[in-house]
Parts: structure tokens; sequence; C-alpha cells
């Protein structure tokens, strides 16, 4: 279900189906390549010192209640997303502040006991630039921005960020018109909102789309919480296709002839350890947990063929080297860890979401039940908090109103290491209990480096640094899938999620 029509204020996958068919960012992202390609910008460069970026906004764009695109809406979209990000209850992993840093606090000086983490990372990391200092003093990558003419918008920074054009394809960072709100949303996409209800959220062909439309004449999202209700409406006609394919239900598809879609990996499944109190706060503790986790029993009872073991954050796509600290599944070191940690068999609560599919955790219940079990053999005391995705999940982990064990997972929306560790760990005290001045100095370094072979190098002695730190366990890199009856004779699947409805194809009866 959609937590909001508002794509600046949510970072999750089901609201952001809805939104990207009705508002556009600056950039998009080209089918065949995934490289950025102009959207609502038709052309764009950057000044020699990295810090300024020009945009030259497209002419004759209008939003779905009339008004036209112009600078001075850029100006006013990117100014909103900055005063979002600056109140104190705003979730950091919002789109704009985990790209632009704009709640970051002054970096504290590095621990000068930390420990070793190898001749070759430790080098690495040595080696790291210098960050800016404005960066260092706490202020945000976002410096202002400002038309410079009706379609001219101009971007500063305060220090450079390598994977900005990219980061701006994402749905959090889509323009909306100036009276857009999450109960009326204005966007300048292939098709506008008409109205919810009841589970039910429907849209219309905007007919006066800019780039024209072809696609099919409306669309009706429905919230469907479970796999048996979704395959039933499928299969009686009420439904042209459905996401989050899980393993349960892939024979009957098969069997009643309908098309599987499936993804290439570019999402991470973790288990989240908060480190703020218990027994997680020992990192002896949380390393006998990576060791009491059989990822690939996991992998090959609840996710689609294919689907691997994650041995970090970063999806194998991007070409990082996985770090050298991994902890493969041992029983005997589980226990023996458990042991010399002098772990007392407190109870450690489990927070995993109801009534919810993701493409990064199609059977969320199972799968805590197979993690717990798992647990629990190595010597762990577990109690199961449920809750549903609906009902507060996110908040309560973010909030920390349960500490422990959490499921979670990241999808990528653009291809840069920086996407998935400056979003995971941007709300990571929160989420974690775990704040580390290291980490956070190298991250800002990396995102400051030219795309290079140093780049991708210090991102995987970044990627060393959680392994050793372990605020959480990376489980997998999951294949995501979707289903569609055969009237549906061509559907844009996407890594990122970049599915517009409008390039949609379907047989007509």
């Amino acid at each position: 279900m959609p937590l909001s029509l508002d794509p600046a204020v949510v970072t999750d996958t089901e609201s952001h189906r809805v939104t990207r068919q009705i508002f556009e960012g600056l950039v998009g992202v080209d089918p065949a390549s995934g490289e950025p390609r102009p959207l609502l910008a038709t052309k764009w460069n950057v000044s020699g010192d990295g810090l300024t970026y020009r945009f030259t906004i497209r002419e004759g764009v209008t939003f779905h209640d009339g008004s036209e695109l112009t600078a001075d809406v850029v100006v006013h979209n990117f100014e909103r997303w900055a005063s979002l990000t600056e109140d104190p209850d705003s979730n950091d992993a919002l789109s704009f502040n985990a790209v632009f840093h704009h709640r970051a606090s002054e970096l504290p000086a590095p621990n000068a006991e930390a420990p070793s983490l190898g001749d070759l990372t430790d080098s690495i990391l040595n080696e790291s630039p210098e960050i800016p200092d404005s960066i260092a003093e706490g202020e945000s990558y976002f410096a202002g921005c400002h038309a410079e003419d009706a379609h001219t918008f101009v971007l500063e920074l305060n220090a450079p960020l390598t994977g900005l054009v990219q980061a701006l394809t994402i749905p959090g960072l889509a323009m909306a018109a100036v009276g857009s709100t999450a109960e009326q949303p204005l966007g300048s996409g292939p098709y506008e909102f008409v109205e919810t209800g009841d589970g039910r959220y429907s849209l219309a062909r905007f007919a006066d789309h800019w780039g024209g439309t072809e696609g099919v004449e409306t669309v009706e999202f429905r919230v469907l919480r479970d796999g048996p209700s979704r395959l039933r409406s499928l299969l009686n006609g009420s439904l042209d296709g459905y996401d989050a394919v899980t393993t349960r239900e892939m024979r009957e598809l098969v069997r009643s002839g309908q098309q599987i879609l499936q993804r290439d990996p570019f999402s991470v499944l973790y288990l989240g350890m908060n480190q703020s109190s218990g027994p997680l706060a020992d990192v002896l503790v949380r390393r006998a947990v990576s060791h009491a986790i059989r990822r690939n029993d996991l992998l090959a009872d609840h996710f689609i063929a294919g689907s691997e073991e994650a041995r970090s954050f970063l999806p194998p796509s991007l070409g990082v080297e996985n770090p050298h600290s991994y902890y493969a599944y041992d029983l005997d070191e589980a226990q023996r860890l458990l042991e010399e940690a002098d772990y007392d068999g407190e109870e450690i609560e489990f927070l995993y979401p109801l009534n919810v599919t993701r493409g990064y955790l199609p059977l969320p219940e199972l799968t805590y039940a197979v993690l717990a079990a798992q647990l629990t053999e190595a010597g762990f005391k577990i109690k199961p908090v449920p809750l549903g995705w609906s009902d507060g999940y996110l908040e309560a982990i973010y909030s920390q109103e349960h500490t422990g064990f959490h499921l979670l997972g990241w999808s990528g929306s653009y291809r840069d290491p920086d996407h998935f560790l400056s979003s995971i760990f941007a709300s990571a005290e929160l989420q974690f209990g775990y704040d580390s001045s290291r980490l956070r100095r190298h991250i800002a370094s990396a995102r400051s480096m030219p795309d290079s072979a140093e780049r991708t190098a210090l991102y995987g002695a970044i990627s060393e640094l959680i392994a050793q730190d372990l605020p959480a366990l990376p489980l997998a890199y999951p294949i995501s899938a979707l289903t569609v009856t055969p009237s549906v004779t061509t559907y844009p699947v996407s890594p990122v999620l970049d599915e517009v409805i409008d390039n949609v194809r379907m047989t007509t009866s």
C-alpha cells in the first residue's frame, strides 16, 4: 500500500510505483543502458570545480493543473525538499537528504584507537581524500539554487557530488506543481491522479503530456496484501498483472499460462542489529549472529531461483569487491562467540513486517521464521515482534521503538555505490544504533571523488569497515519478478524500477 502520493516524503517502492506515473524528474533513465538521459531538463553542464550545475528546462511542459514548468518551479521544488529534511522529525533516508546529506551534523574526529582492517584496506582508507571543510563542519552539499531565466535552473553545491546527475533520476526528486499535495498530486507525467478509495488508486492518461501518450487510457492500482488474493484476482480476470511474485505462486502462474517477467538483481535484503542497548551492543554477539545464519537455506526455500547470497550491501553489478571479512555459517563458532561474550540468554526482540511483499522481501513472515529458528539453534532467545507494514513498521525502526533485530532492504534506483551506502546508512544511528566517524568521513570522501578505479577501491574499503563493525548482516541480492496476463504484449521491466505504464502495450478484445 502506498504510504503517500507525495514522492518527496516516502522511500518505499509501492508509493513510488504510483508516483512514477504522475511525476517526472529533471533527468530520466535510458532503458537500454541505465544511463541518465534528458527528461524535464533537455541538457546540463557542470563547472570545472564540480560545484555549479546548469540545467536547461524543457519548454512547453504543463502540469496536470495547467500550470507551466519553469525554472522558478524547479527552484520551488528544491527549496521545499530542503525544508522538509530540516524538520527534526523527518526521515534521514528521504531522497533529498540521502543525496545532499542535508541534515548532516559536524563530523567528529576519527577514533585514534580504531582497529586495523588489514594492510590493504587501511592503506586505501588512509589515502582517502580530505573532505571539504564545509562538509566537515556539518554543511549540506546543497548550497542553494536559483533561476537564471525562465528556462535555466542553476544548482550550487558546497562540495562535488560525483553521482549527482544519476541521483536526480530517483522518483523522490521528481518535479511537482506549486499547488501539489499528497491528497491531490499534480505532476507533469503521462498519467494524472483521479481518485483513491477502498484500496484503489485511479489514474487517467494526461492528454496534454509534452511527449504525447500512446499507453493505456486508465490505470488502477489495487492494494491486495497477500499472494493468494492477488493470484485469484489475476486468474479471474480482475487484474492484468501484479508485482513481487513469490515462489509459492510460481507453479500456478506457469500452469495457467501467465507471463512471468524477472528483473536483474539490484536490491539487498539485510538483518538489522540495533546495537544501542542489550546483547547486540557487543560485536562478538553480532558476529555470533552472522555465523548462525545459513543464507543459502533461506534463498533455496523462499526466493526466486537465481537470487544470490549477499556478502556486502552493494549488488555485484556495481563492480565493488566484496569485503574480506565474511562470516560463513559455522554453528560451533557462533556458540563459541556467545560463550566468550558471556551472553546469558537475554531475550532479543525481532521486528518483522506483516501484510506486505517487497521485491527484496517477498515472504517476510517465513523469512523471519527461518532466521529465528537458526538463531535459536545457536543459543539465542528470540522475542517475535510482528508489525503491519502500514501500521508504522518503518517508523518503529527509525524511532528505535523496538531495538534488537529487524528485517529491511533497499532497492536501487540508480547505479552508484553511494546510492546504497548513503541511503542505508544515512540513518544508521537510528536504525542500527551505530555512529562511526570513520564510516561517515570515508563515505563523504568517496562521494566527491571522480569516477575512477580509486573511487571503486575506496567503496570496497568502506564495505570492509562496515563488515568489521557489523551494524547489519546483508542476506540476499533477490531477483524480483512480476506477472502479467497474455493480453499484455509489452511491459518495461527495469532493475531500477523505472516502469512507467505509458510504455505498456496490450491487446484489445
